[in-house]
C-alpha cells in the first residue's frame, strides 16, 4: 500500500515536469540530430517536436533551417544568434533573452544541407498549421498548395476544427479534399474527394485531376492483368509506324531498323579498292543490289541486320500499343475522368462567359465613344473625323484636373463634367467658324475636319509632349471582379459598363422628354418643316455637335483610366466609331447601341479564334461591316431621317 502511495506521488509530481518540458531539454535530448543533422537523423527531432508540446519549436526550426542555430562547445546548449561583427547576438531559446559575446570562438553554426532543410520545411508546415499568426496559417497553405506531398494530409486535418477564420478554413478544407484526392488511405475516401472537387474551375484542382490521370506510354504482346488501360493506341492514328517501331527497339521488343540512308553510309565505309563485300561498286546502283551488299555484309558480322518493310509490319502487328494510367485503381481513374469532363463542360461556360462580359465591356466604350459621332451625323450629316480628337482633348483634361486634385476620386468627379464642358465648347467653336460654311458639301466637310484633326494632334504632342501621360484611377477601382479562375473583369471596365447605362438613359431623356430633344429628332427627319414650324436649325445643329463633342470627351476620360492618354488616342477610336454609326443606323440610339454591340461581340468572336493577332481581327472586323452594308446599307436600325430636306 505504501508502495502504491509513491508511485501516485511520484507520478503526481513528476507528470508536470514532462509537460512542462522545455525546448531546450528537447533538444539536448537529441543533441546530435541537431548539431549534425542529416536525412537520416533530423526526422528523430521534427518528431520530438510535434509529439511534445514545447513553446517556441516553429520559431527554432525556422532558424535551423536559416543556418541561425549555434551550439556552445563548452556545455553544448543551442542559441538563436545573429552575427555581429566578430561576435554574436544570442537569443536564449527558452526565454528568448539576448545576450552578446564579443567573439564567436566557442561557438559552432549548425549548416544543414538542402536535403535537410526541405525536410525542416516540410515540418515547419505542420507547425504552422495551427499557429496563432493567421499571415503564419496563410504561409503554410501556400506551402502546401505549392507542394503537396502526403505526410501533410494529417496535420492539415487536425488543424481544421481549431480554425477561428471562415476563408482559410474554407481552404483548408479545399486543400485537404486536394490531398485526400491524391494520397488518401481507402479508394473510398479518394472517390468522394474526387466527387467533392469536380465542381471546382481552380488551377489547382485541375491539377490535381491531371495528376491523379497521369498516362505513361506502353508496347507489348499483350496488356497485362491488371492494368488500367487508358487508351489502346491505333497506328495511323495515334502513331506514325516509324514512332511504333521505335518505341518496339526502346523496349528491347526488336532489333533497330536501318534506313536507306544508314545502307548506304555503311556500304560507303566499307569500301576497299572499289568493293563491298566483293561487291563492285559500280554494281551498286539500285536499291536491290545495295540491300543484296549491305546483307553480304550482315552475314561477315560488319552491320546490323536488315529489317525488311514486311518484317517491320509482323512486328507491329504482334504487339499492343497502350496508354496506361498510374493511378491503378479503375474507380478512381473514372471518378477523376467524370470530375475532368465536368469540369471541362464548365470550363466552356465560363469561358463563354468572360467571353461576353469581354465583348460587353468592349461594346460599351465603342458606344460611349460613338454616341456623340451619331448624334451629329445623323443630325447634321457632318462627318467628323475630328471626333477622335475630341476624346483625346476629354482624357487630358482628366489628366489635368488630376494634377490639380491629387485626390483620384474626387479628381474623375471633377473631371467628367470639365471634360464635357471644354470640348463642348470646342464643338461649338468648330461648327460656328467652320462646320456651318460647309453643310451640303461632305467632301470639303471631311478634308477640314480631317486638317483640324491634325492640327488638334500636334497641339496635343506641343502641349503635353509624346510621352504617356497618367490617367490614374481611384483605389476602389483597382482590381478586378472575379468569379472564379476563368471569369473575372476589371472593376474600372464595370465603371465604363455603367456610365454606358447612365449616358443611354439619359440621351434617351434628352431626345424623348424635352424641348431640346424634340427639336433635334424634327429636324434630323425634315430639317425644312422645322424651321417653317420655328425651329432654328442653325441653333440645333450648334448645340448638336456641342452636345455630341461633349460626350466624346466624357468618353475620353472613361477610356483615359485604362488606356495611354496621347495625342493619338484619338485615332484608336475614330475606325470603330465610325464603323459602329454605320452599322447601327445613322442618328438613332438605339441603332448605336446595336452597332456597337454588334461590332464589340464580333471582334471578341475574331480574336477569341485568333488571340495572337489582334490586327488581324480590326482587318477581318473591317471587312465583316463592309459585308454587312453590302446586305443592310441603312444600318441594324433604319431612320426617315433628312428625306425631304434632302
Amino acid at each position: 500500500m505504501l508502495r502504491l502511495m509513491l508511485v501516485c506521488l511520484c507520478l503526481i509530481f513528476v507528470a508536470p515536469v514532462v509537460h512542462a518540458q522545455s525546448l531546450q531539454s528537447l533538444l539536448q535530448d537529441n543533441a546530435d540530430a541537431v548539431a549534425n543533422p542529416s536525412r537520416s537523423t533530423v526526422d528523430v527531432v521534427v518528431r520530438a517536436l510535434a509529439e511534445a508540446p514545447v513553446e517556441g519549436s516553429p520559431r527554432f526550426l525556422e532558424d535551423w533551417r536559416d543556418k541561425a542555430i549555434w551550439v556552445r562547445l563548452s556545455d553544448g546548449i543551442f542559441f538563436s544568434a545573429a552575427e555581429d561583427g566578430d561576435g554574436l547576438v544570442l537569443t536564449n531559446l527558452d526565454t528568448g533573452v539576448q545576450t552578446t559575446v564579443a567573439d564567436d570562438d566557442g561557438f559552432d553554426q549548425i549548416r544543414p544541407n538542402a536535403g535537410v532543410r526541405r525536410v525542416i520545411n516540410a515540418a515547419l508546415v505542420q507547425f504552422q498549421l495551427s499557429d496563432a499568426d493567421v499571415t503564419r496559417r496563410i504561409a503554410a497553405l501556400d506551402a502546401i498548395s505549392r507542394d503537396p506531398a502526403a505526410d501533410q494530409l494529417v496535420p492539415l486535418r487536425q488543424s481544421i476544427p481549431g480554425e477561428p477564420d471562415t476563408s482559410i478554413l474554407a481552404r483548408k478544407v479545399q486543400l485537404e479534399r486536394q490531398l485526400t484526392a491524391r494520397f488518401g488511405d481507402s479508394m473510398q475516401e479518394r472517390v468522394a474527394a474526387i466527387n467533392f472537387l469536380s465542381g471546382d474551375l481552380s488551377v489547382e484542382v485541375r491539377g490535381v485531376i491531371s495528376q491523379i490521370l497521369t498516362t505513361r506510354q506502353f508496347v507489348g504482346i499483350s496488356i497485362p492483368e491488371g492494368t488500367n488501360v487508358a487508351q489502346i493506341m491505333e497506328i495511323g492514328d495515334d502513331l506514325n509506324e516509324v514512332e511504333a517501331y521505335q518505341l518496339l527497339v526502346d523496349a528491347d521488343l526488336v532489333p533497330a531498323t536501318v534506313t536507306p540512308d544508314d545502307i548506304v553510309a555503311t556500304l560507303t565505309a566499307q569500301i576497299e579498292d572499289g568493293q563491298v563485300a566483293g561487291v563492285d561498286v559500280s554494281t551498286l546502283g539500285t536499291d536491290a543490289a545495295r540491300i543484296a551488299a549491305y546483307d553480304m555484309l550482315v552475314t561477315r558480322g560488319d552491320a546490323a541486320p536488315f529489317i525488311a518493310p514486311e518484317d517491320r509490319a509482323s512486328a507491329l502487328d504482334a504487339h499492343t500499343f497502350y496508354l496506361a494510367y498510374t493511378e491503378v485503381n479503375t474507380d478512381i481513374t473514372a471518378a477523376a475522368e467524370d470530375a475532368e469532363a465536368a469540369i471541362a463542360m464548365q470550363l466552356n461556360v465560363g469561358k463563354t462567359l468572360d467571353l461576353t462580359l469581354d465583348a460587353l465591356s468592349l461594346a460599351s466604350i465603342y458606344f460611349l465613344a460613338a454616341i456623340g459621332l451619331a448624334i451629329t451625323f445623323g443630325v447634321m450629316g457632318v462627318i467628323n473625323m475630328a471626333h477622335g480628337e475630341f476624346i483625346m482633348m476629354g482624357a487630358y483634361t482628366g489628366y489635368v484636373v488630376q494634377q490639380i486634385v491629387p485626390d483620384y476620386t474626387l479628381s474623375i468627379i471633377i473631371a467628367l463634367p470639365m471634360a464635357f464642358a471644354v470640348t463642348f465648347a470646342a464643338g461649338v467653336a468648330m461648327e460656328r467658324l467652320v462646320i456651318r460654311h460647309l453643310y451640303h458639301r461632305p467632301l470639303e466637310t471631311l478634308l477640314a475636319t480631317f486638317g483640324i484633326a491634325i492640327v488638334l494632334q500636334q497641339l496635343a504632342k506641343n502641349i503635353f509632349g509624346t510621352q504617356a501621360r497618367p490617367l490614374t484611377s481611384p483605389d476602389w477601382l483597382a482590381g478586378a471582379w472575379v468569379v472564379n479562375d476563368v471569369v473575372q473583369i476589371s472593376t474600372i471596365r464595370i465603371a465604363i459598363f455603367a456610365l454606358a447605362l447612365l449616358f443611354l438613359c439619359l440621351i434617351l431623356y434628352i431626345l424623348k422628354r424635352t424641348r431640346l430633344g424634340l427639336e433635334v429628332r424634327a429636324v434630323t427627319q425634315n430639317p425644312g418643316m422645322a424651321a417653317s414650324m420655328g425651329i432654328n436649325p442653325d441653333r440645333i445643329n450648334m448645340l448638336t455637335f456641342g452636345l455630341g463633342s461633349g460626350i466624346a470627351g466624357i468618353a475620353g476620360v472613361a477610356i483615359g483610366l485604362y488606356a495611354k492618354v496621347t495625342s493619338e488616342m484619338g485615332a484608336d477610336y475614330i475606325v470603330q466609331s465610325f464603323m459602329t454609326v454605320v452599322v447601327g443606323g445613322v442618328g438613332n440610339v438605339w441603332g448605336t447601341l446595336a452597332g456597337a454591340s454588334l461590332i464589340g461581340f464580333t471582334q471578341k468572336g475574331i480574336e477569341f479564334f485568333n488571340p495572337s493577332n489582334t490586327l488581324a481581327a480590326q482587318t477581318y472586323m473591317i471587312l465583316f461591316v463592309i459585308l454587312f452594308i453590302q446586305f443592310r446599307p441603312k444600318g441594324i436600325v433604319a431612320l426617315k431621317a433628312r428625306a425631304a430636306g434632302d
